[in-house]
């Protein structure tokens, strides 16, 4: 007898994966954890984070990150914040962390982001802008929460 895993999720499972991420774009700045994602999906932390990658192909702390520098990118160019109140109102704990991270995601230090002019981007309309800003990444070097300390913040 040969036992196959599921691959694709149900309709129920996709529905809770989704309430999951749902609450990482509006609680990003909170400190979100995976044991209290996967609470919000009702699945073991192990399975959560198994079928979050495979729904959205990458894992939920990808995900979180990609929202908190996105919201940083906003926060920046408003140019009216330092590069650690806004790594702190996104949600992230370390500047060294958020630093590196962003440096990943954008090509570019934060600091050298916010000294930047985007004058261009003031006559976008805000839902374009939100296309045309998000930050892109490779998907071969990706992470996840158990690498953290379960006791960690992100």
């Amino acid at each position: 007898m040969v036992v196959r895993m599921q691959t694709t999720p149900d309709f129920d499972e996709l529905r809770r994966l989704r309430q999951a991420r749902d609450r990482m774009d509006r609680e990003f700045a909170q400190p979100l954890d995976l044991p209290a994602l996967a609470g919000t999906a009702l699945m073991s932390t192990a399975h959560f984070s198994r079928r979050f990658r495979e729904a959205y192909s990458e894992t939920p702390y990808f995900y979180l990150m990609t929202r908190r520098i996105e919201r940083a990118k906003e926060l920046l160019r408003r140019g009216d914040l330092s590069v650690t109140n806004v790594c702190f109102d996104v949600g992230c704990t370390s500047l060294g962390s958020f630093s590196a991270r962003f440096k990943e995601l954008v090509g570019e230090t934060p600091s050298g982001y916010r000294a930047r002019n985007h004058d261009e981007l003031r006559v976008v309309p805000a839902c374009q802008r939100m296309v045309l800003t998000r930050p892109r990444r490779g998907r071969g070097d990706e992470s996840s929460f158990e690498e953290a300390s379960s006791t960690a913040h992100v």
